[in-house]
C-alpha cells in the first residue's frame, strides 16, 4: 500500500509510452475462478468465491459514492477491476497488468475492518493508478512522497464520512511516520517485505512448514538468478 505530500514531481515522468494492461496466465485462470459482479462499470471479484467479500467491497464503493464525488469519478476512471485476493504487499495493491486494486482477502474478512477502511484503501490505490497513468514510475527514490500523495488522498476522502476521526488520526500517523523512515522503502526492504508476505500467504493456504522453509531457503538463489539474468540483458 503506498501514500505523499503536495512536492512537484512532473518532472518524473516517463518518456515511454505505457504498455497496455496485460493479465498474464496464472491471473487469467483465477479470475475465471472467481465469483463476481459489476458496480459503476467495475467489477468486483473474489477469489475463494466468498459472497461477503462482494458485498463488503460493494457497500465501500457505495460509501465513496455517497460522500466523495471526486474520489468515485477517478475510481471509475483508473479501475477496470476490485479484485479480493492474497496480497503479499500489504491490505492493498495495485496491478497495472490488470488495472484493478487488490484487496487482501485476510484484510477485507477480518470484523475490525470497517468498510469506511475497505473504501479508503480503494481511495489510495485508485490514486496510485492515476499517478502511474501520469507516468509518475514507483521509483525508490520517490516512493515516499508518491506514497505521502495516496495517503492525502485517503485523509481528503475521510474528513468527508461522518465519525471518521480514529480513520483520520491512522491515515495521518502514517503521514508522519513514511517521511522519517525513508529506508522503509529501499529496495531492500522491498525485497524483504515481499518474501515475508509471501512466506505469511502460503501460511494462510496451509502450505506445510518443510515447504516455507525450503522456499525460503531458495530466495537467495533466486534473486542472484535474476540479477544475472537483468545484467545478460544489458
Amino acid at each position: 500500500m503506498a501514500r505523499s505530500w503536495p512536492v512537484p514531481i512532473s518532472s518524473t515522468r516517463s518518456k515511454k509510452r505505457q504498455e497496455p494492461p496485460r493479465p498474464g496466465l496464472a491471473d487469467r485462470i483465477e479470475l475465471a475462478m472467481s465469483i463476481g459482479r459489476r458496480f459503476d462499470g467495475i467489477w468486483i471479484g473474489s477469489w475463494r468465491g466468498a459472497p461477503e467479500d462482494l458485498t463488503r467491497v460493494e457497500a465501500a464503493l457505495l460509501l465513496i459514492k455517497r460522500h466523495s464525488a471526486l474520489s468515485h469519478a477517478r475510481i471509475i476512471r483508473e479501475l477496470e477491476r476490485i479484485w479480493v485476493h492474497l496480497s503479499i504487499h500489504g491490505v492493498g495493491e495495485y496491478r497495472h497488468s490488470l488495472k484493478a486494486c487488490i484487496l487482501d482477502e485476510r484484510y477485507v474478512a477480518d470484523p475490525a475492518t470497517t468498510v469506511e477502511r475497505i473504501a479508503s484503501t480503494i481511495v489510495h490505490e485508485a490514486t496510485h493508478a492515476r499517478l502511474e497513468r501520469c507516468g509518475i514510475e514507483y521509483k525508490e527514490e520517490l516512493r515516499a512522497r508518491i506514497e505521502a500523495t495516496c495517503f492525502r488522498r485517503e485523509l481528503a476522502f475521510a474528513v468527508c464520512l461522518l465519525d471518521s476521526a480514529e480513520l483520520q488520526q491512522d491515515i495521518a500517523r502514517y503521514l508522519e511516520w513514511y517521511p522519517a523512515n525513508p529506508d522503509h522503502f529501499s529496495d531492500a526492504s522491498f525485497r524483504e517485505r515481499h518474501w515475508s508476505g509471501a512466506t505469511e500467504a502460503l501460511r494462510h493456504l496451509g502450505a506445510p512448514d518443510w515447504f516455507i522453509r525450503a522456499l525460503v531457503m531458495a530466495a537467495p538463489v533466486v534473486r542472484r538468478a535474476r540479477r544475472l539474468v537483468r545484467l545478460a540483458r544489458r
